[in-house]
């Protein structure tokens, strides 16, 4: 009974407000030192655009298990945050992966397993591709890539800004939050019922939090707009002059034509294998 109450404990201590708050920013801010975020975005764009679109046109296992290799090594070296891997873990297996664990229990052969294997493995290859790039990218650096191949100055910016409103985001929710514990009455949660009940009440409040978190950033959003207006964000948006000085802090180096090369290398061993087999 103590391992039980222990485990609870440390379960209701993972999932604190501030754990999930400092995982998000973590993974959105944290990760400027790792080898994927020092690449140029126009090198992670396309490598992306690859791998976020080919492994659904393609049914080869050897080609998309070399790809899903790939992409697991550089998710590794972007040193993506705890809670994000979870929720892909999650994620996957909540589309495809009991379907996969289901047939094998149930007596499934290899001709009902390998098409469910394929889709798993596709799910999973262009996900940690999206965690990979957009763990390792900052806004400024994702809106000046998308900004270089012609993305329209607002959509570019739209983007970065959405990245910027998730602290704001995170601390308005913490407030909503906070004030809703001072004027409630949670339950005891001495013993496991009673830790039960706290969760569903924590889950309770987040639900009833969402519409005056809504209403307090967008009141936030909008005194940041005003100030970008009376900043001349409309003129600059459109002036070549400052287009041209935002972008010229884009370089291709070494490590990213080594990190395509590498890449490139890999697929084309994928590739070779599959048609060996």
């Amino acid at each position: 009974m103590k391992a039980v109450d222990k485990l609870s404990e440390n379960i209701l201590d993972k999932l604190s407000i501030d754990f999930l708050r400092n995982q998000v920013l973590k993974n959105a801010y944290g990760n400027n030192d790792t080898v994927i975020a020092a690449m140029d975005p126009r090198i992670l764009i396309v490598w992306y655009l690859f791998f976020g679109l080919v492994p659904w046109f393609v049914s080869d296992l050897p080609f998309l298990l070399g790809c899903f290799l790939l992409v697991t090594v550089t998710t590794i070296l972007a040193r993506v945050a705890g809670l994000v891997l979870f929720l892909f873990g999650l994620g996957v297996f909540s589309q495809t992966g009991y379907l996969l664990v289901v047939t094998w229990l149930f007596g499934g052969d290899a001709s009902a397993i390998a098409p469910l294997l394929i889709l798993t493995l596709k799910v999973a290859t262009v996900s940690l591709a999206s965690v990979t790039v957009f763990s390792g990218m900052d806004p400024d650096k994702l809106a000046s890539g998308l900004m270089w191949f012609g993305c329209p100055e607002q959509l570019s910016f739209s983007i970065s800004y959405a990245y910027r409103m998730l602290p704001i985001l995170m601390e308005e929710f913490q407030n909503v939050l906070l004030s809703y514990r001072l004027r409630g009455n949670p339950p005891a949660h001495g013993d496991l019922p009673g830790k039960i009940k706290y969760l569903i009440y924590q889950v309770r409040i987040i639900i009833y939090a969402f519409y005056p978190l809504m209403l307090n950033t967008a009141k936030r959003s909008r005194t940041t707009v005003e100030v970008l207006e009376i900043k001349g964000y409309r003129y600059a948006a459109v002036n070549k002059e400052v287009r041209k000085l935002k972008l010229s802090a884009l370089k291709v180096t070494n490590n990213d034509l080594l990190f395509l090369s590498v890449s490139f290398l890999w697929v084309a061993a994928a590739i070779f294998v599959s048609t060996m087999l």
